[in-house]
């Protein structure tokens, strides 16, 4: 008994083949001169995860099986997956349970308006927490005195948390707050959202921000901190932020995991102020 489509090797157990999931034909590779095959695989696998062919925690089909529906090497695939691996789309593990596995979308953070890490985390359905790792009061150092308009050697709250996001870290916070804005700051609960409780104590919500954005990795601490390899990709968020009147209230340094996060914002043209 004869069939029209070739019999397909299933693979390792749990993993599913390809033709399954990804459907019967595979993509055209291009060969030639300015291409890579590994690039194309790379942005196919990455474009059939947007699309949702490939659910976020599902197991990836095999290596082997993936090389040989898309005509390629082991070797260029695995070229590719790494990269995929590399830009958080995917995750990797060893041993009996291992395999590639898609990972779980990106949070996006907006940051053309000013709001906070729980508003933010509201706005996807996700449930937002902190953990506290220290709260203190200490004189101001330069930079933060430059940056809240005070003098060197005025009192400071500083706090230091790590944002959760359904139980998962996800930011790194470390955040600084004159302490005669804010008196008996460091009293209050801080699990919660800042931003909320400087309005609702304080009545001194943070209006406006000025925020400068610069990748970096994760050293010892912060790879600790937010559960992440040394050297993993991180975004830090460098932030002073101002009350209605103008007056800083908040000098912020935050780390964003990189393999979590995506950050958005809206660019307009400027208003013809002249």
């Amino acid at each position: 008994m004869s069939t029209d489509l070739p019999i397909q090797p299933p693979g390792p157990r749990g993993a599913p083949v390809a033709p399954e999931i990804l459907g019967p034909a595979p993509p055209q590779l291009a060969r030639g001169p300015g291409t890579t095959v590994h690039g194309q695989i790379e942005e196919w696998l990455a474009e059939a995860i947007a699309v949702g062919r490939l659910a976020p925690g599902g197991r990836m089909p095999s290596e082997q099986d993936l090389a040989a529906w898309v005509g390629g090497s082991r070797v260029t695939l695995r070229h590719a997956l790494a990269k995929l691996a590399r830009r958080g789309l995917v995750t990797r593990a060893v041993g009996r349970k291992g395999g590639t596995f898609v990972a779980e979308p990106k949070l996006e953070q907006d940051r053309t308006t000013l709001a906070g890490f729980s508003e933010q985390l509201r706005r996807h359905g996700l449930l937002a927490g902190a953990r506290v790792l220290s709260a203190t009061e200490r004189p101001a150092g330069p930079v933060a005195a430059t940056a809240l308009g005070l003098h060197d050697g005025d009192r400071v709250y500083e706090v230091r948390r790590v944002r959760l996001g359904n139980g998962r870290p996800m930011v790194l916070e470390h955040s600084v707050f004159p302490a005669a804005t804010f008196p008996g700051l460091l009293q209050c609960r801080l699990d919660g959202s800042l931003y909320e409780l400087l309005e609702t104590r304080y009545g001194q919500r943070p209006h406006r921000a000025r925020e400068s954005l610069e990748p970096v990795i994760a050293g010892v601490g912060e790879a600790e901190a937010l559960e992440v390899a040394e050297g993993a990709p991180l975004m830090l968020v460098e932030r002073v932020a101002y009350n209605r009147a103008g007056q800083p209230v908040e000098f912020a340094r935050d780390l964003f995991r990189g393999d979590r996060t995506r950050i958005v914002m809206w660019t307009s043209e400027l208003a013809d102020v002249f």
